[in-house]
């Protein structure tokens, strides 16, 4: 749900703007602190592919486009803080470079998928982790969907008050159509967490200092 420029209104994408730069520096401040160095090829990993899948792109409505972000497979490996900056990273770089979603919205985008998708996905993981692996399982496939239904509830909010469609089909197409690509989010991050946690079960949910 990249959204380009131009279609949201000054005030909103303004005020966007300015609540993304602190954020993302609290994050950033964050994780220097309590990222493991033992994780950093898995960000590498993790953020390329990331990186690929936001790429395949499909139209909504009102400019926007629909796809997988990843937000809550980033939270769940590298730890929500990190997976903020590193998605913060692959939308700076999609906006800059290859014109996937706006200079003047950057900032929107950040908070819908980088902050907001990455926490809310990250939800179902903390609080249902450690309860068996059936209800892990299902807090990865919750994560995934809700990471990416609140980062497109956010979206359509924000182009609904800068006027750029109806507001009821806008909310329509953008929360039906993410619903369902929510699930193929939910499947991924569910098949690609079972992998790493083969691989090396540490790299699963890593405890954030306080």
């Amino acid at each position: 749900m990249h959204i380009p420029d131009g279609f949201l209104s000054v005030p909103v994408w303004l005020s966007l703007d300015l609540a993304a730069i602190p954020s993302v520096g609290y994050f950033v401040r964050r994780t220097q602190r309590v990222f493991e160095d033992s994780r950093i090829p898995l960000l590498g990993v993790l953020g390329s592919f990331v990186f690929a899948a936001q790429m395949i792109n499909f139209p909504v409505m009102a400019g926007t486009s629909g796809h997988l972000i990843g937000g809550a497979l980033l939270a769940f490996t590298l730890g929500p803080s990190a997976a903020t900056v590193v998605m913060t990273a692959i939308l700076c770089v999609q906006a800059l470079v290859f014109q996937d979603g706006g200079i003047l919205a950057l900032g929107a985008n950040v908070v819908n998928m980088a902050v907001v998708g990455v926490w809310v996905g990250y939800l179902p993981m903390k609080l249902l982790n450690g309860r068996g692996p059936r209800l892990r399982s299902l807090a990865a496939f919750l994560g995934g969907w809700l990471s990416l239904m609140a980062a497109a509830l956010l979206a359509a909010v924000e182009l609904s008050i800068s006027a750029m469609a109806p507001s009821g089909p806008l909310f329509v197409s953008m929360l039906g159509i993410h619903a369902v690509t929510g699930v193929a989010e939910g499947l991924i991050t569910v098949v690609t967490l079972s992998a790493i946690q083969r691989l090396n079960s540490a790299y699963v949910l890593p405890r954030e200092a306080a």
